[in-house]
């Protein structure tokens, strides 16, 4: 390809970004490629997770504060951002669980919810689009809708036929799945940690966390970027009410992250040329 590559990762709340792909982010800013990140919703309804920042001025102003956040990341990664301009839902829990706030992301219809996603796309051009897995990576509903809206804008945004006065069509050609927290990764971590003398942070969760060499074969896609784990970090110390400094995000001290797992690591679920797996590179088969 001979015009500029484009990046579009789509993700349900600020703080994603940081957490799914910052380096990898990082690396393809370094060169020269325009990345975008499209913020489903404001994460109004997202817990406050650094006790440092439970404080009643904080839990009075989250919607501004984490929207300053973003702004801090998105600096730090040199990035584009959009927000589509939903309202978080938050995490249900209970049981039975309760049903989903009036008017979240999670309750709207997928045709709705993609279109400011599709207008985006139309607008931005991408050639490549990242975001979860159908199960949002984890189970947060609005994880589950941002998979669902932006399989949805993928498939719609080159149609001329979808979504009339959005623009003009435009066929992103590949479209990707984080795959950041699976176990054959959090098993390296917990193996170099041992073999350095030091404590892992990984024994209990990976003492019931049984392989499944089904879901690590979904990873086609290995992007080399250990020498920006130390600008994701400052990403993600820039999300203050999620992370925590001393907490586990950064139990695991950034050389035995580089040593025992240098990339990030996605799969390739949709694309529109024809792909050579694996890949090392989201742009592989576009340069």
């Amino acid at each position: 390809m001979t015009e500029k590559l484009r990046l579009l990762h789509v993700h349900a709340h600020p703080d994603d970004e940081s957490s799914k792909g910052a380096a990898s982010t990082a690396k393809y800013v370094a060169e020269g490629v325009d990345v975008m990140v499209a913020t489903c919703t404001g994460g109004e309804r997202g817990s406050i997770l650094n006790p440092a920042m439970d404080r009643p001025d904080v839990l009075e102003n989250i919607s501004e504060i984490r929207r300053q956040e973003m702004d801090r990341a998105r600096e730090i990664l040199g990035i584009r951002q959009e927000w589509l301009g939903w309202i978080d839902s938050g995490f249900p829990e209970g049981d039975p669980l309760p049903p989903l706030p009036d008017g979240c992301f999670a309750a709207l219809k997928v045709e709705d919810a993609a279109a400011p996603l599709v207008k985006l796309i139309r607008e931005f051009r991408p050639q490549v689009v990242t975001t979860y897995d159908e199960n949002g990576g984890y189970p947060h509903p609005d994880h589950v809708m941002c998979h669902q809206i932006t399989v949805a804008a993928f498939e719609a945004a080159g149609d001329p036929d979808a979504y009339p006065g959005l623009g003009e069509p435009w066929q992103p050609l590949k479209l990707y799945y984080h795959h950041t927290f699976h176990r054959e990764r959090t098993k390296a971590l917990h193996d170099e940690m041992l073999r350095r003398g030091l404590e892992s942070p990984y024994e209990e969760r990976l003492k019931d966390w049984k392989p499944d060499p089904e879901n690590e074969r979904r990873i086609t896609t290995r992007v080399p970027c250990a020498e920006y784990f130390a600008l994701r970090d400052q990403a993600l110390l820039a999300h203050a009410t999620q992370i925590d400094p001393e907490g586990p995000w950064f139990a695991c001290p950034l050389d035995v992250h580089q040593a025992a797992w240098p990339t990030e690591d996605y799969e390739l679920a949709r694309s529109v040329i024809e792909p050579v797996l694996p890949e090392n590179d989201l742009f592989a088969g576009l340069r």
